[in-house]
């Protein structure tokens, strides 16, 4: 399909939901409105098809060691094979455009036990034209074979949107129109999204699929959205925590659907609830060197504006009838166990009290649920748990996981950092599920939908238009 670039300006404002252009949809929405792979069946052999890939990994020495996200494509990679599709895999590589996706691409080959040779110099990128030689080499191709483009982000035009504001898109409407157009007649048209981390605004993941006739959730990505991912829609406990605020945005929108119904927090998004807590009580908490102006470009900092967001969530959460657990006492920076913060401190982990409240906590969530279906979402840590004098907060409460598990409630894990706790402190066998991407899932259940599904569903009616 081709693009113009006032074709393109609209996508990319309804994209960023410039002026409130995107229309309201949930994420059931959003999923049905979105192809599935099997829908792309009648695809010939011999058809180049993209397949947006979870790239972004760090194979081990063997199979089984920093794959597996690699290892969540196969199924998808497989049936491309029996159909004879010529695939290209496309995505990033760490957040550094000189990173490579050489033993990316090794390891794939040794998944798949077949060669998948690595397309260095894929984008002339002054012109934004795809060399000659990459068109030859897709074209010869043989069905059923596998390529990967190197790293996307090794390019500028991959990470214009990262900061982009409304009023920056019109200038960028038409290099991005030109780049996509590029992609769809010279590289392929049908298009694959099997990257479930890639939830960051990417070229490649949110803009490409606009230039594409047919596109389609690979079938992992589609299997965690419709199962897990949705499951968790229902969680009564959630266990937020982490260094970045931000997260308060999601946990907000979680609690504004109805159905949570005890809040665990630590780390800074909990002493932006501290504070609030004890001012709607009348009192005065100390955040420390948190809230002091002068840390205001330290990542720990928690502005104003996220205390009076803390201030409404608790408001209203206690009117609904919401119990937020919060931190009594914290280890310092210093190694100290401590129930107050001084003007100098910061807090790098919740305190010993702290733990034995949450595991009370537990125990009476477990004695009210027991016999009914119930489930849990933990995202994020509870400290500076990569040392271990502030992992103890951490470590303790993986063990409050397998206590819900075994007491038969569903406990989904988000990535990253708490995905690392469990395996650290614990085994997968001890929860529900374990997602192999932090940021997707709480983009799914916070207050923003994952920009690739804005995309994918954006292509799929624009295709059923057609």
């Amino acid at each position: 399909m081709q693009v113009t670039a006032e074709s393109m300006l609209n996508w990319l404002e309804t994209l960023l939901n410039a002026n409130g252009k995107r229309p309201e949809r949930t994420l059931r929405e959003y999923l049905a409105a979105i192809p599935r792979l099997d829908s792309l069946s009648n695809v010939p052999s011999g058809t180049p098809v993209l397949i947006r890939g979870d790239v972004d990994a760090k194979p081990g020495a063997q199979i089984g060691e920093g794959d597996i996200r690699l290892r969540s494509m196969v199924e998808t990679l497989e049936y491309g094979r029996r159909q004879g599709w010529k695939m290209i895999v496309f995505g990033h590589r760490g957040r550094k455009p000189e990173e490579s996706l050489a033993k990316v691409a090794a390891r794939l080959g040794e998944l798949l036990k077949c060669e998948v040779p690595l397309v260095t110099d894929w984008l002339d990128a002054e012109s934004l034209t795809i060399p000659a030689a990459v068109i030859e080499q897709i074209k010869s191709s043989a069905p059923g074979s596998i390529l990967m483009l190197e790293n996307t982000r090794k390019y500028d035009i991959e990470r214009v949107l990262w900061k982009a504001k409304p009023v920056d898109l019109a200038k960028l409407a038409e290099p991005l129109a030109k780049f996509t157009n590029e992609i769809a007649t010279k590289v392929a048209s049908v298009y694959v999204n099997e990257a479930l981390s890639a939830g960051s605004l990417d070229t490649s993941t949110t803009v490409v699929p606009a230039a594409m006739d047919r596109v389609a959730l690979g079938k992992y990505v589609a299997s965690e959205f419709d199962g897990p991912m949705l499951k968790c829609l229902e969680s009564e406990l959630v266990v937020f925590s982490g260094l970045k605020t931000d997260k308060l945005d999601d946990l907000e929108a979680m609690i504004g659907r109805g159905k949570v119904k005890i809040v665990f927090t630590a780390g800074s998004l909990a002493m932006a609830l501290k504070k609030a807590a004890a001012e709607l009580d009348g009192e005065h908490f100390s955040l420390g060197l948190a809230e002091d102006p002068a840390s205001a470009d330290k990542p720990f900092y928690i502005a104003p504006e996220r205390i009076e967001q803390a201030r409404r969530m608790i408001s209203e959460g206690r009117a609904k009838g919401i119990e937020f657990v919060l931190p009594v006492d914290f280890i310092l920076q210093d190694g100290r166990a401590s129930e107050k913060i001084g003007p100098n401190d910061a807090q790098l982990d919740i305190g010993p009290i702290t733990s034995e409240l949450f595991s009370a906590k537990v125990g009476e969530f477990i004695s009210a649920h027991r016999g009914q279906p119930a489930a849990a979402f933990y995202n994020g840590v509870f400290g500076k748990f990569e040392e271990p004098q502030f992992a103890e907060g951490t470590r303790k409460f993986i063990a409050e996981l397998k206590r819900l598990k075994d007491a038969r409630i569903a406990v989904y894990v988000g990535g990253g950092e708490g995905g690392a706790a469990l395996e650290q402190y614990g085994q997968a066998s001890d929860v529900t599920h374990v997602f192999t991407a932090g940021g997707t899932v709480l983009n799914a259940l916070g207050s923003e939908p994952v920009p690739y599904l804005v995309a994918l569903a954006m292509a799929a009616d624009q295709e059923r238009k057609r």
